[in-house]
């Protein structure tokens, strides 16, 4: 399969937004299910048992082996985590067996990828009406990407409605030692998106800025910067 060129891609303080906990530093979802301590260990043993990054941390990842992620740095498992949980049906460019680091060169961008995805998971509920922050997540990267900006040929990787051409690229990339994709972002025009393969290319993740994403009866999102 022919791939794109690559680039050797010198990038700060790109833009991931992840969705925010909502709960004081420390604490934990699960303690709003738990009737008393007791309750609360066994349902931590549970999500323990289940779930995905902590799988993978212990050796037993679909496609991804413990060599793989990071370890004693900050914020490690904010970056393993996005490896590790991949959306069942996969991404751009990621299958449904292994995720990847995607970010945007610009907030803006970040925001548009969020804000769309956010919007079609609402249409698909019938909720038109919901209020979500999210965290900015900043990351470096210095490493030769596969460049799809200027690239010709690859016009169905961009599609906005299917990931099926995007995937069979990016599998076939990972299965060939690739570090990654930089492209035009689908959701905004002039925008620069990026998805890492490897977690251990994610460097200095740091978080920046929350905000507040906002539907009401169907429209949106107003994006508005909390405090």
């Amino acid at each position: 399969m022919r791939h794109p060129t690559l680039t050797a891609l010198r990038q700060n303080d790109t833009h991931r937004l992840i969705p925010s906990r909502h709960l004081p530093a420390g604490d934990s979802v699960l303690t709003r299910v738990a009737d008393d301590d007791e309750h609360l260990k066994g349902i931590f043993e549970l999500d323990g048992a289940t779930n995905e990054r902590l799988v993978a941390e212990r050796g037993h990842g679909r496609g991804l082996g413990t060599d793989e992620l990071l370890a004693a740095v900050p914020l490690a498992a904010v970056v393993n985590a996005a490896f590790a949980h991949p959306h069942p049906l996969g991404a751009r460019f990621n299958g449904p067996d292994r995720g990847a680091w995607y970010a945007a060169f610009e907030l803006p961008t970040a925001q548009a990828e969020v804000g769309f995805h956010k919007t079609v998971q609402l249409a698909e509920i019938g909720m038109p009406d919901d209020s979500v922050t999210f965290d900015d997540y900043l990351a470096d990267f210095s490493a030769d990407f596969h460049d799809l900006r200027s690239a010709h040929g690859f016009k169905a990787c961009l599609s906005p409605t299917s990931y099926e051409m995007s995937q069979t690229l990016a599998a076939d990339l990972l299965e060939n030692g690739a570090l990654g994709i930089v492209y035009p972002s689908v959701r905004r025009d002039g925008g620069t998106c990026l998805a890492c393969f490897r977690p251990a290319l994610v460097g200095r993740v740091r978080r920046a800025k929350r905000w507040r994403f906002t539907w009401r009866n169907g429209a949106g999102p107003v994006i508005s910067r909390e405090r």
